[in-house]
């Protein structure tokens, strides 16, 4: 495996979090590094070591350093994660919690309201 596909890996995985997760950055250590509690651990664990083998492989001295069988499995695992991320469903899921969480604050203050109201007489 060359330098060149290392770095096709690393862009390929920066371009799904760019593109599932709306994230923003040079480069797929950055997006890394914006990514986080977004990716579980494995995730990240295995887009860090990518980034770093694409780091290292820049380097024609130190890509005899890199394990080819850790970065693929670097790649497929965050592959594997990322492309079944629906960016569409995931928006509807936050918008879905950020009404909800709207409709439970008012529902409690009109709650209180009511037992003020009793509490003081009016009902």
């Amino acid at each position: 495996m060359s330098a060149l596909t290392i770095q096709q890996m690393a862009d390929r995985v920066a371009q799904l979090l760019k593109e599932r997760l709306g994230l923003g950055g040079k480069g797929l250590a950055a997006k890394m590094k914006r990514a986080g509690r977004l990716l579980p651990r494995k995730v990240r664990d295995a887009g860090k070591q990518l980034a770093v083998s694409a780091q290292k492989a820049q380097n024609p001295k130190l890509l005899g350093q890199i394990d080819m069988g850790e970065v693929t499995e670097a790649y497929d695992v965050c592959l594997k994660h990322l492309i079944a991320i629906d960016p569409v469903d995931r928006k509807r899921g936050l918008l879905a919690g950020m009404i909800g969480s709207v409709a439970f604050g008012v529902l409690v203050l009109m709650i209180a309201i009511a037992v003020l109201l009793a509490w003081r007489g009016y009902f």
